[in-house]
């Protein structure tokens, strides 16, 4: 049987004007701002009047470690949102927007896949409503508000060796992360190393994504420490009085996305950190709007549940207030086979040795996600090459690790292939059962954290960290930045810092190569292992493919 692309799905969408969208939803014309006729923003005072309501129930969908099979989990978010609708409840999912980087590189985008998609898929994978050039645009013009300081006289004394903020641009570019600037003479300054990282980590990202108004954004901006005096005194982002023009600029992406579904459900796509090298998740504001609009908000953590959920737990619910009722841990076939060992060209045979070979790396995630007080339930999202068999030995697994696994073939069917799915799901969140808890206390000095993560989460023997970041860590306690919560930075493909290291390793160490400060955002992010916070182009990118037709309309681009 021939299936038709992603790409072809999408563009036969009987899209509905996205007024209709909002009214779903309760959200009158008049507080819409849109983009074209299938996307818009929702405003900040109708955000702000939907304060006194009720929140609804909040379901994180997660996944086990990525693998090249792939698992789905925006697919699955998307399904399950939509067999929540089918059901006859009122649901709205939450994502994150799509960086250019690995659409032009080698992830693809981010809208979801088959019958379970948001559309429109390509404008969300390319500008989209431009938060992520006005988010690029704010870090740039405080990067260029810092060296512009320095040539025109330095009054705050920065020490010039000792500036901590680089640039941004949301495109793979090894060729930036480590450069000289000011080159060239008198008239552009004084040379300095520095370098860039990809929008998707910058702090300005990630206060976006963890502020509640523009208030807060403001005042979070402020806090943004950019570089140090010679006496280690911080330089703050207001002492240059780069905030209120850097809230400017901000002053619509802070406004949440509004789209839909191929089944034209309600979809808030805000955001995007990365999960890898960022905190992974979509914004407080669009997920805190969504919970006061809908019975059900269907959420997802970038990549697997040891680090995009992990930040969901720790970072995100612990600022915003907010806990889920319910986790949902994606899983495949064939991801289970290819963590068994078998290789992807062979994922096509039917082996259930190899499913349970594979099978501990989802019992772990399992395992890490009951700890934090929360019901779970695997997703097994199924592919057509899956067997009986094969199901039934990840069923059995999971059964065996107190859970339950429910097959969803949204994928192929839309919201009515996850019905199954969404039915126990909603009686898990409806049950109360949740008694959800953050993995570590605020007080908790902040290398107990870090090794708290990497025991309970990754199930690490030790923690290495020199004296130097130690030292780093005890000075940011001693200036009151002790309570704040840990941002891993590692690899998405393993609980360890290897990316070869597939399955369930134990006996392992966890490296901590520079530890930094995002005081603006609220944490420390703990960079572990050779990640990268600078991505580069494979040897054969994506934007190899990716072209207009004869018709005007995009190729290669999913």
């Amino acid at each position: 049987m021939g299936y038709k692309t992603d790409t072809e799905i999408a563009r036969e969408a009987d899209k509905k004007p996205i007024q209709e969208i909002g009214a779903k939803l309760g959200i009158p014309d008049s507080e819409l701002l849109p983009f074209g006729h299938d996307k818009a923003k929702v405003s900040a005072e109708f955000i702000a009047a939907q304060a006194p309501k009720d929140d609804g129930k909040l379901i994180l969908v997660t996944a086990i470690n990525p693998t090249p099979a792939g698992e789905g989990k925006t697919t699955t978010t998307v399904g399950l949102g939509d067999a929540l609708n089918v059901l006859g409840k009122n649901a709205a999912i939450c994502i994150r927007e799509a960086s250019l980087g690995p659409c032009f590189g080698m992830k693809g985008g981010a809208a979801g896949g088959g019958m379970a998609q948001v559309v429109p898929m390509e404008d969300m994978n390319l500008h989209f409503t431009g938060d992520f050039h006005a988010i690029t645009s704010a870090h740039n013009l405080l990067s260029a508000m810092i060296d512009n300081h320095i040539y025109g006289g330095n009054e705050l004394e920065i020490d010039e060796r000792r500036v901590t903020w680089k640039r941004v641009e949301d495109m793979n570019d090894r060729a930036l992360r480590d450069i000289v600037t000011s080159l060239g003479g008198v008239a552009n300054g004084f040379p300095r190393q520095t370098g860039f990282d990809i929008t998707v980590a910058s702090e300005v990202m990630a206060i976006l994504c963890l502020a509640d108004d523009l208030d807060d954004l403001q005042k979070r901006l402020g806090d943004i420490i950019v570089a140090y005096r010679r006496d280690r005194s911080p330089i703050y982002c207001r002492d240059l009085k780069a905030d209120g023009a850097m809230t400017v600029l901000l002053q619509q992406a802070m406004q949440p996305n509004l789209v839909q579904t191929l089944e034209n459900n309600p979809a808030f796509v805000h955001g995007g950190p990365f999960a890898n090298i960022a905190h992974g998740c979509n914004s407080v504001v669009a997920t805190k709007t969504a919970l006061k609009l809908s019975d059900y908000v269907v959420t997802e953590a970038g990549f697997g549940a040891d680090l995009g959920a992990e930040k969901f737990m720790n970072i995100k619910c612990r600022k915003a207030g907010i806990a889920p009722d319910v986790v949902v841990i994606v899983a495949t076939v064939r991801a289970m086979k290819m963590n068994g060992g078998v290789a992807r060209a062979d994922l096509g045979a039917e082996n259930v040795q190899a499913v349970l070979d594979g099978a501990p790396n989802l019992g772990r995630h399992i395992e890490n996600m009951k700890s934090f007080g929360v019901p779970v339930v695997v997703a097994i999202n199924h592919f057509v090459t899956d067997t009986d068999a094969e199901i039934a030995a990840i069923t059995d697994y999971v059964a065996g690790h107190g859970s339950e696994a429910i097959l969803s073939k949204h994928w192929e069917q839309g919201g009515e292939g996850a019905r199954a799915l969404a039915t126990r799901v909603a009686e898990l969140a409806d049950s109360g059962a949740a008694q959800f808890a953050p993995l570590y206390p605020d007080d908790m000095p902040l290398f107990e954290k870090i090794e708290t993560i990497a025991k309970r989460i990754y199930r690490a023997d030790e923690v290495l960290a020199d004296k130097k970041i130690r030292a780093q860590l005890r000075a940011w306690e001693d200036a009151g930045y002790g309570n704040l919560p840990i941002c891993m930075a590692k690899t998405q493909y393993s609980f360890s810092t290897d990316p070869d290291l597939r399955g369930a390793p134990t006996g392992h160490s966890v490296p901590v190569r520079e530890v930094r400060l995002s005081a603006g955002a609220g944490f420390v992010v703990v960079i572990c292992g050779e990640i990268m916070t600078m991505p580069g182009l494979p040897r054969k990118p994506s934007a190899e493919s990716i072209r207009l037709n004869d018709e005007g309309q995009i190729e290669g681009l999913f």
